[in-house]
């Protein structure tokens, strides 16, 4: 099962792309042995202009074919790290090729792109910043996967 990140804005080279990139390379390797990832990156467009719908806009093209949406939003779910496991090895076995996770810009993500999605997720009840939830959702990613796997990294 492909991952794939679809955020807005772009990351400039710094730390927060550096753990991105780290935690996703992890991810890939503890992650195809049990049939998940690669995992990628696919930044769209900041459209202040435009605001979140033509933001929607760009992301509901991004999202590779097939792809169960999963939004981030601060009024989704909030599963625990197990949790988060569990689902994304439920879609892996009932044979999901893809999942794509939006997050939104600086206003979050446009009411008619959520209500697309199949799962949306929160990372808590705080906001907060687009940079800051991709190295979350990728250092997530990794987590769920040594959890899969068995390995120590995540303390229970």
């Amino acid at each position: 099962m492909k991952v794939a990140i679809v955020a807005v804005g772009r990351l400039r080279a710094g730390p927060e792309a550096a753990l991105v990139a780290d935690y996703l390379a992890r991810f890939d390797r503890t992650g195809r042995p049990l049939g998940m990832g690669p995992a990628s990156v696919l930044e769209v467009d900041d459209r202040r202009g435009g605001g979140i719908e033509a933001e929607a806009a760009l992301i509901a093209a991004a999202i590779p074919k097939g792809a169960l949406l999963v939004a981030l939003d601060e009024r989704g779910a909030n599963p625990t790290s197990v949790e988060f496991a569990r689902m994304l090895r439920r879609w892996a076995d009932d044979g999901t090729p893809s999942v794509a996770f939006a997050i939104g810009g600086a206003d979050g993500l446009d009411p008619g792109l959520r209500s697309c999605a199949g799962v949306s997720i929160s990372f808590g009840r705080m906001v907060w910043p687009h940079l800051l939830a991709r190295v979350m959702l990728a250092e997530q990613l990794y987590r769920a996967a040594t959890i899969l796997a068995g390995s120590p990294y995540h303390r229970a």
